[in-house]
């Protein structure tokens, strides 16, 4: 069972059975009279029959029926969804961890396609793209308009095939066009495996994958060889992912055993435990777990269960508070349900829906410093970038490599840094009286 999330793309389980769509299953809910059923789907086929008749356009009927299930699924609840083919493949692409294309995360931003973040060692990283960075053009065609399905579909293709974007970096004030090599994308959730003070570990794992348990074992591996002494595992801002991939994640630091989370759902089979099968956990450090409210769903699974058996102290801001389970069901044309089928707890029976994880140690962020208006960027409207992109003459880019300047942001950052005097302390108190 996979259970996948993205803040604002909700997380869900991924289950391959076709035979969960029948009606045997999901469909009339026992405790409704069939006939009220079918005089309910009597409406709905006399209001298609009507549609097709007297609409002004003649319409498509698999857009009525699409429609139809995306309204219906939407009724439900926020995180329940029809997907179409196209978005439910997207949907597996991620999960799957690696692709053909650039590496970089994108957003629509004021009308503006732009890059959330390039992703380390991949072709955009390389080419010297920024976050803020805005894509004026792919291969010469403006993205006026764009959306963000189209721009991962054009973004996104065969391992060396070449694509050329014109960026516009509001800091330097002009356009560059840059020609990239798309690879294969690994999508690395596990990042920043490295050594602070006095041997204290840092690891963030930004959502949960199918690699990230592998990924995580190696990062361990890695510290420990560094002598490592104590954890700072960083779950801010991840919205979450697999669930059984969190159950891996949490057992790495609890007793073979030991309980990480249960599901209760309406129908019996989604009443689930996961418990830890992991011989070998970490028992031996002292760790921090840092949240904060962009934590939801499998990051508060992994967060609630080292909470609850009082392995790690929580540090940072109370968590989402997303604690419903997806299932998707795959259906016979390519598309699929994600449907509500259970909620999940903490070891302790603890709901987390609605809730959060509320940390042991509270600490707020620091805000960053405000620009002066000296220092702000000259902001273009959207329709004049566009406007000046159509006739460019933009400067080739000499592919910059970046600078890795993490160690000093980790350094600057006070939850981090709260964390890590927390760590010394606990380690200077152990050693009292040796």
């Amino acid at each position: 069972m996979r259970k996948l999330g993205r803040f604002g793309v909700v997380i869900f389980l991924l289950v391959l059975s076709v035979s969960l769509v029948a009606g045997l299953k999901y469909g009339v809910a026992k405790d409704k009279p069939a006939d009220d059923f079918y005089q309910q789907i009597e409406l709905f086929t006399d209001t298609m029959t009507v549609i097709r008749s007297d609409y002004v356009e003649e319409p498509k009927t698999k857009d009525l029926i699409y429609g139809a299930l995306k309204g219906m699924l939407a009724s439900l609840d926020p995180h329940s969804q029809f997907m179409d083919p196209d978005t439910y493949n997207e949907i597996k692409v991620e999960t799957e961890g690696s692709f053909g294309g650039l590496g970089i995360e994108i957003t629509i931003k004021d009308d503006l396609l732009t890059i959330i973040s390039p992703l380390d060692g991949t072709p955009a990283q390389k080419a010297g793209l920024k976050p803020g960075d805005k894509i004026i053009k792919i291969n010469g065609e403006l993205t006026r308009d764009i959306t963000l399905v189209e721009a991962v579909k054009k973004l996104r293709g065969k391992p060396g095939t070449k694509v050329v974007l014109t960026i516009l970096r509001e800091d330097a004030g002009k356009l560059m066009e840059v020609e990239l090599t798309r690879d294969i994308v690994r999508i690395e959730s596990v990042k920043d495996g490295i050594m602070l003070d006095d041997h204290v570990g840092y690891i963030r794992i930004s959502e949960f994958q199918e690699n990230t348990g592998h990924d995580l074992e190696q990062a361990l591996k890695k510290l420990e060889l560094q002598k490592m002494e104590g954890l700072i595992l960083d779950l801010r801002n991840n919205p979450g992912g697999l669930l059984d991939v969190s159950a891996e994640v949490a057992e790495k630091f609890i007793p073979i055993g030991s309980m990480v989370v249960y599901t209760k759902g309406r129908v019996k089979s989604q009443d689930l435990e996961f418990k830890s099968k992991f011989a070998s956990p970490r028992l031996d450090f002292p760790m921090v777990v840092l949240i904060n409210d962009g934590s939801a769903s499998a990051s508060e699974i992994v967060a609630g269960a080292l909470q609850d058996h009082g392995r790690a102290i929580l540090m940072g801001l109370k968590s989402f508070g997303k604690g419903s389970v997806q299932t998707v069901i795959p259906l016979k044309d390519g598309s699929a349900l994600r449907l509500t089928t259970s909620k999940y707890y903490t070891p302790k029976g603890r709901s987390i829906h609605g809730l959060g994880i509320m940390p042991d140690i509270i600490v707020e962020p620091e805000p960053a410093p405000k620009e002066t208006e000296e220092e702000k960027p000259k902001n273009q409207k959207s329709e004049e970038i566009f406007k000046k992109a159509e006739k460019p003459e933009p400067e080739k880019e000499n592919n910059p490599d970046p600078s890795d300047a993490k160690l000093k942001e980790l350094k600057q950052d006070n939850q981090v840094a709260r964390a890590l005097d927390l760590l010394k302390g606990i380690r200077a108190y152990r050693n009292l009286g040796k």
